[in-house]
């Protein structure tokens, strides 16, 4: 049975979960108004939680406008010009074409004071949606050479309204705000074509930070791996570094009833996918740090009868630590050049066959610095360490460039197992909405104590 969003009014029951007594207490003594200065530390911001709640139904409203019509990386043009048309009618001025298809503003505070960025990602992925949502995707395309859905199967398209949201609300605090905020709505984030630049790396070689050098940059993501009213942060590295691999192996076509007469590509590819495992159960000390090799797609052969005379396999390194991506490298191209070899077959292996992300690294002392600020959204028991997660993020181009701190929103219902739910990049990823004003609220938060010196 389909699953409908569900609507959750979190804005006054994280406020009251968050705020400590004293802090909600309006008692009119004569002290009222002078409460002690820790107050101001650990009381959420009224006004951060008052837009939230006021912006909250248009935010949903742009996340199913944008998870209905998804664009691919670099290909983003109606959401591009969605974000800069709704900059420009809150008064701010876009550059729009940055990396292809990225969208930028500065807003200015009342008074000066720091320099921060904030980043939202907006391209989706080739899945076919299976989530029976009315707003679901039917968008399809051609990649890789075939027919596939489009759909906001990792979450950007929250991520995209989430900061249009927190855009509309800082103009609207214009007045209160010490300092300057730099928007970055950036395509490509899952990466761009093949034969293509884009993404943070590409948005920075265009002079992202030239013009505007920010102090501090944040970002967020959406993630099915906790429950909605759960933030997951921590200082150091969070997300790992991630390469591609390419790997082809060359035999020589014969008929499938006589398989002596050439060489076979597919069995020497299966033999190489199984050997390939012991790279990281045998070889790599994971009780050093974790490491994933993972074989996303197999292709060779076009009839049932006929054996091809090529294979190609494709899939990516997930790593932490430089010495052990290296020999990840060298282990699968040895086991792919002698397995071939074994079965009298070549190999023609890139790994990696392009540049990857590195790791993603939160600023020890900038996250130290903000943790409270997001335990003023969800509570100290809401606020949790997510551990060493193996998915990657582009965002970490930022972090080699300024202190960074990027941080998990939950996605999945309360009440459901997030480790059973449908997990980012399933064709059944499901987004608990009010995960938009948890993150909205953060973001808000964030930026409202870090300009104004409290966080």
């Amino acid at each position: 049975m389909p699953r409908t969003p569900r609507l959750l009014p979190l804005a006054l029951a994280l406020a009251c979960t968050a705020m400590p007594a004293f802090a909600r207490d309006t008692g009119g003594g004569p002290d009222a108004g002078a409460q002690p200065a820790a107050a101001a530390q650990t009381a959420p911001r009224a006004e951060v939680a008052e837009a939230a709640q006021r912006l909250q139904a248009q935010v949903v409203a742009w996340r199913r406008d944008l998870h209905q019509h998804p664009e691919l990386g670099n290909r983003e043009t109606r959401t591009a010009a969605l974000v800069a048309g709704h900059l420009r009618a809150l008064g701010l001025e876009p550059r729009m074409g940055i990396a292809t298809t990225g969208v930028t503003a500065v807003l200015k505070g009342a008074r000066p004071g720091p320099r921060i960025a904030l980043r939202a990602d907006m391209d989706a992925l080739p899945v076919t949606e299976r989530t029976g949502l009315p707003f679901a995707s039917q968008v399809t395309t051609t990649y890789g050479g075939q027919t596939t859905g489009v759909m906001h199967a990792c979450g950007h398209d929250a991520h995209t309204a989430i900061l249009m949201g927190v855009a509309q609300a800082l103009v609207e605090m214009r007045e209160q705000l010490a300092g300057e905020v730099l928007f970055i709505f950036q395509p490509a984030e899952e990466g761009p074509p093949d034969g293509e630049e884009g993404g943070a790396e590409e948005m920075l070689a265009q002079g992202l930070f030239e013009d505007f050098r920010p102090e501090a940059v944040f970002g967020l993501h959406v993630f099915s791996t906790l429950n909605a009213g759960q933030i997951g942060v921590r200082e150091g590295p969070l997300m790992a570094a991630s390469d591609r691999f390419n790997i082809v192996v060359q035999g020589r076509q014969t008929h499938g009833s006589r398989p002596w007469g050439g060489i076979d590509p597919v069995v020497a590819a299966a033999d190489l996918v199984g050997t390939a495992q012991t790279i990281v159960s045998r070889r790599q000390n994971i009780s050093r740090q974790p490491v994933v090799v993972s074989f996303g797609a197999i292709h060779g052969g076009i009839r049932y009868n006929i054996i091809p005379d090529s294979v190609e396999l494709v899939g990516t390194i997930r790593t932490f630590d430089e010495d052990m991506r290296q020999q990840v490298f060298t282990d699968l191209a040895n086991v792919a050049d002698k397995v071939a070899q074994a079965h009298g077959a070549t190999a023609i292996a890139k790994v990696p066959d392009s540049k990857g992300n590195p790791v993603t690294v939160n600023d020890p002392g900038l996250t130290a610095r903000m943790r409270p600020s997001l335990a003023k959204v969800v509570g100290d028991a809401n606020l949790v360490d997510p551990g060493l997660t193996m998915g990657a993020e582009d965002f970490s181009f930022y972090a080699r460039e300024v202190p960074a701190m990027f941080f998990f929103v939950g996605a999945t219902p309360a009440g459901q197992d997030p480790l059973q739910a449908p997990s980012n990049h399933s064709p059944e990823f499901f987004l608990d909405e009010s995960a938009l004003e948890v993150g909205l609220r953060a973001m808000l938060q964030l930026t409202m104590d870090y300009l104004g010196g409290t966080g």
